[in-house]
């Protein structure tokens, strides 16, 4: 039985069968990956990466993120990371709903990562000891059967290293993928991006360069809480408790919820990003599992890279653009008003009634010419 969890007979027949069915996957992947059919020369390979600098990087709680450079600093490096897996309940409203959350250290995303192309991702992923259930990640900017998923299966108290070569520029989704289990665990929040930027930094249509003066991720989250027979979001004692009632929810592809930044309301309010007038500000947004259609209310998204790859030439002014679910993308904006911008997904369903919604606050002076009450409303 999986996880060591209790099932319903249906759950546990469509569990083993999808895990049976990754078994080979994996099974050939961790082969290759020791060294069957691999034509490089391991020794080799790995005196050439030792050679290299390496920067230790530390994370932080999205909407923010780490330092970096926009630029890349000479030749390419080994940047470490670290993530430790967390299994923990969260509110997610303020009516109190409860999710028996699982998570990279401990945030709903998991945090940005930021390298550069060509560079080395060397992450540590942690499974501590007080966790119950085994799980791994998968990154999309990886090149590698199941994305590295195959390498870092941990369970309770385990911790893997997995390296890999930053090859394409952008930004992608990396996410938990355990055998048989893959949308529960990424539906319980665990997911999040890394931005992969060019060496030589952004570049608008023509070529010229593109530098932020702040950046910020959101994560939008699909959640699906059980009703009781009264209507009411019910609570469980843990993950394992909650997942036959949960993955019936799941089947539905209702969500209860769909969220900025792991519950309504994280990023409006007090909460809210800021900016300043003239400021340049990079929106880095994902969503692992469904489709979203983010619109800045009373903005727009200056230069849009939708499916997030920049290799491509950025769309131009665009008032909504579409990330299809299992990917992130970015969108750069100067602000030229001050006031509040309401950041939304724009099926408007989801954005005010289900949560998907957040503001920015932005400071600085107002410009009549932009935009003036000509007649004002009667008082």
């Amino acid at each position: 039985m999986t996880h060591g969890l209790t099932l319903t007979r249906r759950t546990m027949l469509t569990g083993a069968a999808i895990a049976g069915a990754l078994a080979p996957v994996i099974a050939s992947t961790v082969a290759h990956a020791e060294g069957a059919a691999i034509k490089t020369d391991p020794a080799a390979v790995a005196a050439d990466i030792a050679k290299l600098e390496r920067v230790k990087v530390e994370l932080v709680r999205p909407p923010f993120v780490h330092a970096h450079t926009q630029k890349a600093e000479g030749a390419p490096k080994v940047v470490e990371f670290t993530l430790t897996i967390q299994e923990k309940k969260i509110v997610i409203d303020d009516a109190g709903t409860e999710v028996n959350a699982m998570t990279f250290n401990g945030s709903v995303p998991g945090p940005l990562m930021v390298v550069h192309q060509n560079d080395y991702v060397e992450l540590t992923l942690i499974n501590p000891e007080t966790n119950t259930l085994q799980h791994n990640i998968d990154f999309h900017a990886a090149t590698g059967a199941l994305g590295g998923g195959a390498l870092t299966l941990v369970n309770p108290g385990e911790r893997a290293v997995l390296r890999f070569k930053a090859t394409k520029a952008g930004v992608f989704v990396y996410h938990c993928a355990p055998p048989g289990m893959v949308p529960w665990h990424v539906t319980s929040g665990m997911n999040g991006a890394i931005m992969v930027l060019p060496r030589d930094g952004l570049k608008d249509q023509k070529g010229n360069e593109l530098a932020y003066d702040k950046i910020y991720y959101v994560g939008e989250q699909d959640f699906y809480v059980p009703k009781d027979a009264d209507g009411n979001y019910k609570k469980y004692e843990s993950a394992g408790d909650a997942y036959a009632d949960v993955l019936e929810v799941m089947n539905t592809l209702t969500p209860s919820h769909i969220v900025f930044n792991g519950a309504v309301g994280a990023l409006t309010g007090d909460n809210a990003m800021t900016a300043k007038v003239g400021e340049r500000v990079l929106i880095i947004h994902s969503q692992a599992n469904r489709d979203t259609r983010p619109h800045l209310i009373g903005g727009h998204g200056d230069y849009v890279w939708a499916t997030g790859k920049f290799a491509n030439p950025p769309e131009l002014d665009q008032e909504t653009w579409f990330i299809p679910g299992g990917a992130a993308g970015a969108a750069y904006y100067t602000f030229h008003q001050p006031g509040i911008y309401a950041y939304v997904n724009h099926n408007l369903i989801e954005a005010f009634e289900k949560g998907a919604a957040a503001h920015f606050k932005v400071t600085g002076d107002w410009n009549d010419d932009l935009m003036t009450a000509v007649v004002k409303p009667d008082s």
